[in-house]
C-alpha cells in the first residue's frame, strides 16, 4: 500500500514524520517513533489485470454442513490425462470416504441434505436452513432418530424453525415438497417437541394472509380488512382449536365478501389447503360478529 504522510512532528528534531502500515519514521533524522502497528486490511495485494485470485480465506462456516465447512475437497481438472486422472479419482473417492467416520456423521450428511434442498424449495432464508440443521443435531445427541426416519425428522425440522421464527409455512407444504411423509413428519415434530422442549405456540393466522392474498390477487385493501376480521377473531376466540390456515383463508374470504370482490370459498380453500366447509364454518362466525 501507498505510504501515507502526516503532520506530526519529530520528538528529536521537530522533523516531519512519515507513517506506513507498519511504522513511523521521521524524515530528517530517521528516528523510527513508533513500529509495529495493526493493519486491519487483508494481507494480500488484488489488481484487475491479476491472473490469479490470491484470496484464500476460503468460505465461511456454516452450520449446514456436518463439519462446518472446514473441509477440503480434490478438485476436477480437465489437463489432467491418463493414468494422473485416475489416480486423482482414486485419491478423491478415499478422501470423501476418510470425512465420514461414523454412522451418525453419515446420517447427518444426508439430512442436512434433505434440509438444504427442502429450503431451497420452500425458498426459505438462510438462516432457517442453518438453524434447521442445528435442531436436527440436537435431536440426534439427544437420541431421538432411533427406529425412526432420517427424513421425517429433517422435515420435522424445518417445520419447527418455521414455527419458532413466525415464518407461515404449513405441514402439507412441507410434506409436498420434502421426501417424508406426513405420519413421518408428525412423529419425529412430536418427538422433538416433547424432548427437547420447542418454544413453539399457536400459529397466528395473520402469519398467512400476505402470502395468501398473493396467492388469491386479490387487493391490499382486501388484505388490510382481513387482518381487523383475524385481529377480531383472536379477540373474540373464533379461531381457538381451529386450522389457522383455515381462519387465515376465511378471513381472506369475508373481507372479500364485504368489498365485492370476486372470491370462491373453493379457491380460498384450495390455498389453505383446507376444506371449504371450514372456511365456510369459520366465514358464517365472523359474519356474525
Amino acid at each position: 500500500m501507498a505510504a501515507t504522510t502526516t503532520v506530526q512532528v519529530c520528538p528529536e528534531c521537530d522533523g516531519r514524520l512519515r507513517s506506513d502500515d507498519c511504522e513511523t519514521v521521521c524524515t530528517q533524522c530517521g528516528l523510527v517513533v513508533d513500529e509495529h502497528a495493526i493493519d486491519p486490511g487483508p494481507e494480500w495485494r488484488s489488481f484487475e489485470d491479476d491472473d490469479t485470485n490470491p484470496e484464500r480465506t476460503g468460505a465461511p462456516l456454516t452450520r449446514s454442513r456436518h463439519d462446518r465447512g472446514l473441509s477440503t475437497e480434490i478438485g476436477r481438472s480437465t489437463r489432467v490425462k491418463g493414468r494422473k486422472r485416475r489416480q486423482l479419482a482414486r485419491m478423491r473417492r478415499q478422501h470423501k470416504r476418510s470425512q465420514v467416520r461414523t454412522k451418525a456423521e453419515r446420517n447427518r450428511i444426508y439430512a442436512f441434505t434433505e434440509i438444504r434442498q427442502l429450503v431451497s424449495t420452500l425458498d426459505l432464508p438462510t438462516p432457517i436452513r442453518d438453524r434447521a440443521c442445528v435442531l436436527f443435531e440436537s435431536a440426534q445427541d439427544g437420541d431421538l432418530l432411533q427406529g425412526r426416519s432420517i427424513e421425517g425428522f429433517a422435515a420435522a425440522a424445518v417445520y419447527a424453525t418455521c414455527r419458532t421464527d413466525s415464518v407461515s409455512r404449513t405441514l402439507p407444504e412441507i410434506t409436498e415438497a420434502a421426501k417424508a411423509s406426513r405420519d413421518e413428519l408428525d412423529v419425529a415434530y412430536t418427538a422433538m417437541n416433547r424432548e427437547l422442549g420447542l418454544p413453539t405456540g399457536p400459529v397466528d393466522p395473520r402469519e398467512y394472509l400476505a402470502r395468501f392474498a398473493s396467492k388469491l390477487g386479490v387487493p391490499d385493501s382486501v388484505e388490510r380488512r382481513a387482518r381487523e376480521f383475524a385481529h377480531r377473531a383472536h379477540e373474540t376466540g373464533i379461531g381457538t382449536g381451529r386450522n389457522p390456515g383455515g381462519v387465515a383463508a376465511a378471513c381472506l374470504y369475508t373481507a372479500a365478501r364485504e368489498a365485492e370482490v370476486e372470491l370462491t370459498q373453493q379457491a380460498a380453500a384450495d390455498v389453505a389447503d383446507v376444506a371449504p366447509v371450514t372456511v365456510r364454518s369459520t366465514y358464517k362466525d365472523l359474519e356474525a360478529l
